[in-house]
Order: structure tokens, then C-alpha cells, then sequence
């Protein structure tokens, strides 16, 4: 009977593997972007985040951004995108062991492990963030006041209106968290 108790469900099991599906299928998704509107690009510029790569119309928006001394955004700034695909595999490979394993207290380390990577991953994100906004070059032939972009939500510098927002990638990671939580509910005593 006491090893019941710390057993999960076959369901359970089910939608664990179905969070590890939704992990996996996420590396091929956006997780997030930046959309750049100025009267002079009124069908927006985008810098698209892959876990692996950036993708948009980054030398343009770089080409703008050296007006007000920001850094160019590229791969090579963001050293994280190295290593985010085998981290997010990690992850998915874990949940369909939970899955395999059918043990509540794993289920439980998972969403520890799972609740700290996001915490650490949207630091992170306000960081890069917050480095690209403030450290402008002071020689910039635009003076600007130093700023920090969203994570979620909208920001206007000069003649530009940015939108940041979560891509596809992001909400699968979202789903395939949520997914984790059912079980503790369904397999409560």
C-alpha cells in the first residue's frame, strides 16, 4: 500500500510523455522575439530567438542600433545559445524517464529542476536585456537615456516601437510545465 502511494498513475505517465514530447518539439520553434515598427519600416523588423540560433532582419536592426551605441545582437553575444538545445534535451529526456519511472518523488525534483531552469533562463534574458539597453557607447551620434527592453510587453525608444513576446517554442514550454502539475493533482491521496 505505501508503495502505491508513491506511484503514478498509467495516465499520469501518459501526459508525462507528452510534456517530454512538448519539450523536445519546442527546439524547433521560436521561444521568443523582438518586433522593431518606425514609420520608415512599418511592416516591422524582427529579431527571432531560436534555443539555438537568432533569426530577423538582425543586420538592419543592428545597422539602426548603432545610431544610439547599442551592441549588435548576434550569436556570439548570446553564448547560452551553444548550450540551450542540450539543456532543453536533457530536460525532455529526464521527463520521459519520470514517465518511465512513475515515481512521485522524481516527479517532484522535476519541477523543482524544471521551475529553477525558467527562473535562471528569464534572468538570464533581463540580463542580456539589460546589458544591450544600458552599456551605450557614448561616441553614439544619437543620445538616448539608458533603458532595459521587456521580456513580455511593449517599449518605445525615439521613433520606435518595440513589442517583445513569447514565440511557439515558448508556450510548448509553458504547456509541457503545466502538463507536470496534473499529476500531482490526479495522483494525490
Amino acid at each position: 500500500m505505501i508503495g502505491t502511494r508513491k506511484k503514478l498513475s498509467v495516465v499520469s505517465s501518459f501526459i508525462l510523455t507528452v510534456s517530454a514530447i512538448l519539450i523536445a518539439g519546442s527546439l524547433f520553434f521560436p521561444w521568443w522575439k523582438m518586433v522593431f515598427i518606425a514609420p520608415q519600416y512599418p511592416e516591422g523588423l524582427n529579431i527571432i530567438v531560436f534555443p539555438n540560433k537568432l533569426e530577423g532582419q538582425i543586420d538592419i536592426v543592428n545597422g539602426l542600433n548603432h545610431y544610439i551605441g547599442m551592441a549588435n545582437f548576434s550569436e556570439a553575444n548570446f553564448p547560452e545559445l551553444q548550450y540551450l538545445p542540450y539543456l532543453i534535451g536533457g530536460l525532455a529526456a529526464i521527463t520521459l524517464l519520470t514517465a518511465l519511472l512513475r515515481k512521485k518523488p522524481v516527479l517532484y525534483g522535476l519541477i523543482g529542476v524544471f521551475a529553477i531552469g525558467g527562473l535562471i533562463g528569464v534572468l538570464d534574458l533581463h540580463s542580456a536585456l539589460k546589458k544591450f539597453g544600458t552599456n551605450l557607447s557614448p561616441e553614439a551620434p544619437i543620445k538616448i537615456d539608458p533603458f532595459i527592453p521587456p521580456i513580455l510587453g511593449h517599449n518605445t525608444i525615439a521613433n520606435f516601437h518595440t513589442t517583445s513576446l513569447f514565440g511557439t517554442g515558448m508556450y510548448l514550454v509553458i504547456a509541457a510545465f503545466l502538463l507536470l502539475l496534473i499529476p500531482l493533482w490526479k495522483d494525490r491521496k
